[in-house]
């Protein structure tokens, strides 16, 4: 199942970003995933706020606030252009939580984990990605 998750410097998203940033992130991951709109896939798609104490970002220039967005899908879950089309997204989804414009996308970095077939678990059993698949078309994978 997909996961996501912000590192942020604590105070460097607006009040209202705050508040809805983690559950935009995950419906932004679930569209571009292909997955089904219902509370099942939705409950599935964990996503975490990390605020890292003041002064524990910086660059070799400056201190201004950078966002680093990780996303854990399942091996095979993410054509090139859906990879391309969720960075993008998550992109502007992050720069409106912190209040920045579009001229500060280089400010958010999004690192896309593959996780390799079988070495998901969930529940107690290894989740493959057919099992997904077969979630989302409504139909249980015996195989």
């Amino acid at each position: 199942m997909p996961m996501i998750r912000l590192t942020s410097p604590v105070g460097s998203l607006t009040e209202q970003g705050r508040r809805s940033v983690q559950r935009d992130l995950a419906a932004v991951l679930l569209r571009w995933e292909g997955a089904p709109d219902t509370a099942f896939f939705r409950s599935q798609a964990w996503s975490y706020l990390v605020e890292l104490p003041e002064g524990a970002q910086v660059t070799a220039e400056d201190d201004a606030p950078r966002f680093l967005v990780d996303v854990t899908v399942p091996e095979g879950a993410l054509s090139e252009r859906r990879r391309a089309g969720l960075v993008e997204e998550v992109t502007h989804t992050v720069l409106n939580a912190a209040g920045l414009g579009p001229d500060e996308a280089l400010r958010v970095w999004v690192l896309v984990h593959e996780q390799a077939d079988g070495t998901w678990g969930a529940g107690g059993s290894v989740i493959r990605h057919t099992d997904l698949v077969a979630l989302a078309k409504g139909r249980r994978n015996d195989a």
